[in-house]
């Protein structure tokens, strides 16, 4: 008889033990400075400038970050279209993810971004930055850029934001693109 309330000691220990939490662990997850102030889905804003509409962002889900350093995050990807002076989409840019620097006014855009203009061209790279203020687009890692006639690599570029006028860093090809349309070579 004296055996089983050792073994009821034993088994409540062993209860209790499993049970045991870190604190780092309680706190992280009540932590609500790292929440979202509030998240948004199927999110639209337009960018104006003197009642101009310059651009139109879209996003499936947005999150608000408050604090000293305030930012937005778009984690399921973003889309923003550029308009010229009459409200025509002039450039397009996509990215699968985005995140907006309030204080700064600057907009990096991650993973598979592609700028697209009216001219035909194409702009692929991993990181872009877009910065409202000075209206422009740059990145300092490597790039592609596809014309109607060449393909151009390099390592860095900067653009105004209607990728109209850009200029490449550190080249490193070009391939031109013989395209004729009676043959196919």
């Amino acid at each position: 008889m004296m055996k089983l309330p050792v073994y009821i000691g034993i088994l409540l220990i062993i209860v209790f033990a499993a049970c045991e939490n870190k604190m780092s662990e309680i706190q992280g997850i009540s932590d609500y400075d790292k929440l979202p102030a509030v998240s948004s889905y199927d999110f639209v804003m337009l960018y104006s400038d003197s009642a101009r509409v310059k651009a139109r962002l879209e996003a499936p889900k947005r999150d608000n970050y408050e604090g000293d350093n305030p930012y937005v995050e778009m984690p399921l990807g973003m889309k923003v279209v550029f308009y010229d002076s009459i409200k025509r989409p002039e450039t397009t840019l996509t990215a699968k993810y985005g995140i907006r620097k309030e204080n700064d006014g600057i907009m990096e855009a991650r993973n598979n971004v592609v700028v697209t203009n009216a001219k035909g061209e194409t702009l692929n790279t991993e990181q872009l930055m877009w910065d409202e203020r000075s209206e422009k687009l740059y990145s300092d890692v490597f790039v592609k850029i596809t014309t109607p006639d060449q393909i151009i690599f390099g390592e860095g570029f900067e653009s105004n934001q209607n990728f109209t006028q850009y200029r490449i860093n550190k080249i490193k090809g070009t391939i031109k693109v013989k395209n004729n349309p009676v043959d196919g070579k």
